[in-house]
């Protein structure tokens, strides 16, 4: 039971123990866990008990004990909360491994955005439904009807829109969801959770997988969340949405659900399916069963790593499996370095568009870069015909809440003034004026074709998605005269139809009926 040597930058703090603290000792110390929070993204693993170089050492319970209450001490003057996530036996006593968290009170919450994908029926919309509410589902889909945006979704049981849902935690690591009258009100949520898991809900039929990788590439998640049914196993597009999480390289975990409808053998033929998908060249995954609170702590550290893949197995009806799946996302840690981002200029794309009676157009996106506050000047574009307009940004709301300003890792709603809501399309850039605004009709990109039935050759047409991004491409040019699934090379692609605010290194999924590849701009070409 080792534990690598302790790194100078990154989350992880080791401590031997934390014993007679002085003011002097206290206020070290804390400037040590703003660093290490800092790191985290607002969270940091504090390992009492082990030395520098990771040798298990241990204390006896009473030094446990002092170390752990002075660590929480220093965590007081810096306005974070400490969690005990696990004790461990060490050469000479016990070892204690903590999550330091920011609280509510002194910083806005930690966000951590999961996309939730799958195969039809897999059980996503009522995992989530049950996660967020709290009530399990009586084997009809109920917990999926209280989530569901439109009555179609209802009636047919089938997901075919992106909706988000918040699953709130406090500074002490409980669901804030179940304290409130409304388990799925977002504005009592974001003000009483000190960290935000956003659920991602997005469709698993095949002719909803425009709408699935829109919200994908357009809500930058930090990991994937694949859930399979344990009655139907990992099918076709369970295993295409596997393809797209790994191929644009998002950390995911699996949970498989309806373990309460077939024999545990059935099961456990479907969890070995997925280990040995998991294994295969192209992969290369480690997939991780989690059984106890021991491997979910374990699975937390490593998952943002891309190589372990934790498996869940849950039971939406008998709530089999549920509280270690909560315990996960607790300990989830922020991949995305929003702070390092937010120090950028400003960058959205409009994911959303709507028309609020007496206020005008509305725009709705996710942050990527810098911030944006109320009466700001920004820009939008581009427009048809390539040209950006200046708006004003009249006010701001984040999960329903009034705020003066919007930061990078968040999703925010905009209302502004100074352009036509007709004018307006989804897949448009809100930039400042710090930003060059262009209007890019043709680039250069490197691809690789994942699937394609024949052979792609020039003036061949696909759908490109690049974060809200969707929109028709031309190969005008190719670096090979065929190009067959496998294949990777540099082509010139143009918009058919309309320009478009896109920057070199941006990545990108090209889709046709029965065809996926992804590509990494290379050079801007024709403006």
């Amino acid at each position: 039971m080792g534990y690598p040597p302790e790194r100078e930058e990154g989350k992880i703090e080791y401590k031997l123990k934390l014993a007679n603290v002085d003011r002097e000792r206290l206020e070290k110390l804390a400037s040590q866990m703003r660093y290490r929070l800092a790191e985290g993204g607002g969270e940091a693993f504090y390992v009492i008990g082990i030395t520098n170089e990771g040798e298990p050492l241990g204390l006896p319970e009473n030094e446990a004990l002092l170390s752990l209450k002075n660590l929480s001490k220093v965590a007081e003057v810096i306005g974070a909360k400490v969690q005990l996530v696990r004790k461990r036996r060490g050469k000479r006593g016990i070892i204690l491994e903590t999550l330091i968290r920011l609280s509510r009170e002194d910083s806005p919450p930690i966000y951590v955005n999961v996309a939730s994908l799958g195969n039809v029926d897999a059980g996503k919309s009522t995992l989530i439904g049950v996660l967020t509410t709290g009530a399990l589902d009586d084997g009809d889909g109920s917990t999926m009807r209280s989530i569901a945006r439109y009555l179609h979704e209802i009636e047919s049981g089938r997901t075919s829109s992106i909706s988000t849902h918040l699953l709130g935690y406090d500074s002490h690591g409980k669901v804030v969801n179940y304290e409130i009258l409304n388990p799925l009100d977002e504005a009592q949520i974001h003000l009483k959770s000190s960290k935000v898991i956003v659920l991602v809900d997005l469709g698993g039929h095949e002719r909803y997988l425009r709408t699935t990788l829109r919200g994908v590439m357009s809500r930058v998640p930090d990991y994937a969340m694949l859930v399979v049914g344990a009655n139907a196993g990992l099918s076709m597009m369970g295993k295409e949405h596997l393809g797209i999480a790994v191929a644009l390289k998002i950390p995911l975990f699996i949970t498989v659900t309806k373990i309460d409808m077939v024999h545990e053998d059935v099961v456990n033929r479907c969890i070995e399916e997925i280990r040995t998908l998991l294994k295969m060249p192209g992969i290369s995954k480690l997939p991780f069963e989690i059984k106890d609170q021991d491997d979910v702590v374990v699975a937390a550290k490593h998952v943002s790593s891309g190589r372990v893949v934790p498996i869940f197995k849950v039971s939406n009806v008998t709530g089999e499996g549920l509280e270690l799946l909560k315990r996960f996302f607790n300990l989830l840690p922020p991949r995305m370095s929003w702070k390092e981002r937010s120090e950028s200029p400003l960058l959205m794309y409009i994911d959303d568009i709507f028309n609020v009676k007496g206020v005008g157009p509305v725009i709705a996106g996710l942050v990527l870069y810098g911030s944006v506050h109320v009466d700001e000047k920004v820009l939008m574009g581009p427009m048809e015909d390539g040209s950006w307009r200046e708006v004003r940004v009249k006010s701001i709301h984040i999960n329903r809440v009034s705020t003066r300003r919007a930061y990078a890792g968040v999703e925010a709603t905009l209302a502004v003034t100074g352009v036509e809501l007709e004018e307006i399309e989804k897949g448009m850039a809100i930039i400042d004026k710090d930003r060059e605004p262009l209007s890019v009709r043709e680039f250069n990109a490197k691809i690789t074709v994942l699937k394609h039935p024949t052979t792609i050759r020039k003036g061949y047409e696909a759908v490109l998605h690049l974060g809200a991004i969707r929109s028709t491409v031309k190969f005008v040019d190719m670096e090979k005269e065929y190009m067959r699934t496998g294949d990777t090379g540099l082509v010139k692609l143009k918009f058919v139809y309309h320009p478009w605010y896109i920057r070199t290194q941006d990545v990108f999924v090209l889709r046709d009926a029965r065809t996926r590849a992804i590509g990494r701009i290379t050079q801007i070409l024709k403006i």
